[in-house]
């Protein structure tokens, strides 16, 4: 009898598992730590799970960088896999700033040009430049960057650990915001001139 409630409970689990192998995000409801709810299954169709965007973006920006991408809320069928993409092109002398993703593992690959990419811990620092062909893992949560140290523009592809990483762009945080000059002067070691000059850059004020 033991066996025959074992083996129950294991055929159990397995159609659990069947209905349950995939969750297309309905973008219509709200966003919750868990991802969205799932869409009807009947609403359900392969272009759910089709991204069809990965062109280069527009780079005509205070960096010279773009980000094309493909988590939850742009590719609804990625909702709860636990996975996402990105393409990011960076003309000459461009850059993705110090940034973090407080939700994901970050993996870049090269396609084309050379970028000089690193992140950094509290004991150490980790910086590559990299070619075609080479990929290097960003640990979540860690603060890191890519530049293009190139002569041409480059492009790489993003994969994610998650649906949905998440980004927290350390210049914007700083400095795109109303806190008085004064007090982020006093918390970064910066001069106020300097702080006012980049606040300008971000469209911060104060």
């Amino acid at each position: 009898m033991v066996y025959i409630f074992v083996l129950l409970a294991l055929l159990s689990s397995t159609s659990d598992a069947a209905v349950n192998d995939f969750c297309v995000a309905d973008l219509k409801g709200p966003d919750s730590p868990s991802g969205y709810q799932c869409k009807p299954p009947k609403s359900v169709t392969v272009d759910d799970f089709v991204f069809s965007g990965f062109v280069a973006g527009n780079t005509t920006n205070i960096f010279r960088a773009a980000l094309t991408s493909a988590v939850v809320t742009d590719f609804p069928g990625v909702n709860g896999l636990g996975v996402s993409a990105a393409r990011i092109d960076i003309e000459k002398g461009g850059s993705v700033p110090m940034h973090t993703h407080s939700g994901a593992t970050e993996l870049l690959i090269m396609v084309k040009g050379q970028i000089t990419a690193g992140f950094m811990t509290p004991f150490a620092v980790y910086t590559k430049t990299l070619k075609p062909g080479d990929v290097m893992v960003f640990p979540q949560g860690q603060l890191h960057f890519q530049v293009n140290s190139g002569k041409r523009k480059a492009t790489a592809f993003l994969a994610f650990s998650s649906a949905n990483p998440g980004v927290q762009l350390l210049d914007l945080i700083l400095f795109g915001n109303d806190l008085p000059s004064a007090l982020i002067a006093e918390t970064t070691f910066l001069e106020v001139g300097q702080v006012k000059k980049v606040k300008g850059r971000f469209g911060g004020r104060g």
